[in-house]
Formats: C-alpha cells, sequence, structure tokens
C-alpha cells in the first residue's frame, strides 16, 4: 500500500494508466500538496480510511481495474470524506452518475486545469 509522504495535505491520484497516472502526479508534486498514487480504489479507500493522511482532493479516473470504478470511488468520498476535492477524469462525455460537487475532466485533461483544482484543494485544506 503506498505510504503517506509528510504532514502535508494529500492529493490522491487513482489511476491505472501508468503513464497518465506518472503526469498527474509530476503536475501536482509542484503545488503544495504531497501525492500518493494509486491504480485501483480499493487502494484509494485504503489510503482514505488511514488516520496518519490527510487527503485534501482525489483525482480519478473513471475506468479503474478491481471491483470499483471511479464513478463509483468519487461517490464513495463524497459520502464519507465531503471536504476532499474531487476531480473525476474519462475520455468522452460526463458520466451522469458523477456525485453533483465532482470537476469533470475530459481526457486528455490540460496540465493547467489540473494544476488549478490542486490549488483550490489546497486553499480549502489550508482553511480548514
Amino acid at each position: 500500500m503506498p505510504q503517506a509522504p509528510s504532514d502535508c495535505p494529500v492529493a490522491l491520484v487513482v489511476e491505472n494508466d501508468e503513464a497518465a497516472r506518472d503526469l498527474a502526479a509530476a503536475l501536482i508534486e509542484e503545488t503544495d500538496l504531497d501525492v500518493i498514487a494509486c491504480s485501483s480504489a480499493e487502494d484509494a479507500l485504503a489510503v482514505l480510511e488511514r488516520d496518519d493522511v490527510t487527503v485534501a482532493m482525489v483525482v480519478a479516473d473513471t475506468r479503474l481495474s478491481g471491483k470499483m470504478d471511479g464513478a463509483t470511488l468519487a461517490r464513495t468520498v463524497e459520502d464519507r470524506w465531503p471536504q476532499v476535492r474531487l476531480v473525476v477524469t474519462s475520455e468522452g462525455t460526463p458520466r451522469a452518475d458523477l456525485p453533483p460537487h465532482a470537476v469533470y475532466m475530459s481526457k486528455p485533461w490540460l496540465p493547467l486545469d489540473l494544476l488549478r483544482q490542486a490549488e483550490r484543494a489546497t486553499l480549502t485544506a489550508r482553511a480548514a
């Protein structure tokens, strides 16, 4: 299971495509958020449930390996951790079953758009 990098707020990048996961993580690391990268929703939930990690943002693709897809993960995060900023990515049009507070970014997303979301998550985490 991924480890918590430090006491800083964390962005959780949940993406089964290694190149997309690495790019998102590298971009977000340029902000004041640490990054934990996961390839499945199950791994992401295990991180979210840890007491020693403060997750400020979840970036999840709708297509994930494992039993849970990204939309289900987003709904679970919205229900259990409503303070966490949600960014859901996918190719094509947004799914109708995304939580109301989730930000949808179509793939390929623009790096600047992801950085903006990370900065917003940082501000929210620091205000809390």
